[in-house]
């Protein structure tokens, strides 16, 4: 009888911990701790299939378009893409507003880490006529970033100059190339406030 009664709440917990999600969406912009800019990562580094945070359901999901899961059809996204929470983004598409996109260049990261982040720079896109702006970051824990000496826009460009042309060319082929025009880049200070403007 005891041991049934043991048993029982332990049958229980994975489907009362599997209903417990975290709302990436309300989750502060920078940690309580070390105030340091946060990005929830979507899509992990090395992985082809597009994937977005549903606040609806607190869920990352496949992204589909008429009933089929959207693939980049070019190389693997070359860092971790997510969105910094509490900011909001105009998508260009209806008036739609989003959190700001970003990308952590590091080693792959499970959808739903929070990692903190170094601003680097804001890349501008044309997609299909409509404006879209992502963040490019580093890990803030130095031991967490596969470019050590990178730390601001001029040292990644001065000791890692093939990164921004690699980053402008798969942002180009991650839609349709003809679809794609990459409109500019500027440094971590324009980023910076161009994120605290866009703030929630």
């Amino acid at each position: 009888m005891r041991a049934s009664a043991l048993l029982f709440p332990a049958l229980l917990l994975p489907g009362l911990l599997s209903g417990c999600h975290t709302n990436y969406a309300e989750l502060p912009t920078f940690s309580a701790e070390r105030k340091l800019l946060q990005v929830v990562v979507a899509m992990p580094a090395g992985t082809n299939h597009e994937q977005h945070y549903n606040p609806a359901t607190h869920t990352f999901e496949r992204q589909q378009e008429a009933g089929t899961e959207e693939v980049i059809e070019f190389l693997p996204v070359p860092g971790n893409l997510g969105f910094v929470p509490g900011t909001r983004v105009a998508t260009g598409m209806g008036g739609a507003e989003a959190p700001l996109a970003a990308l952590v260049l590091a080693e792959t990261q499970p959808a739903g880490t929070v990692v903190e982040v170094t601003p680097l720079a804001l890349l501008t896109l044309d997609v299909k006529g409509a404006l879209q702006t992502v963040l490019l970051a580093v890990p803030a824990r130095p031991a967490q970033r596969t470019l050590p000496d990178a730390t601001d826009w001029a040292t990644l460009n001065q000791h890692y100059p093939g990164v921004r042309p690699s980053l402008s060319l798969w942002f180009q082929h991650r839609y349709r190339p003809a679809e794609t025009r990459i409109v500019g880049w500027k440094n971590e200070k324009e980023a910076e406030k161009f994120l605290r403007s866009h703030l929630e």
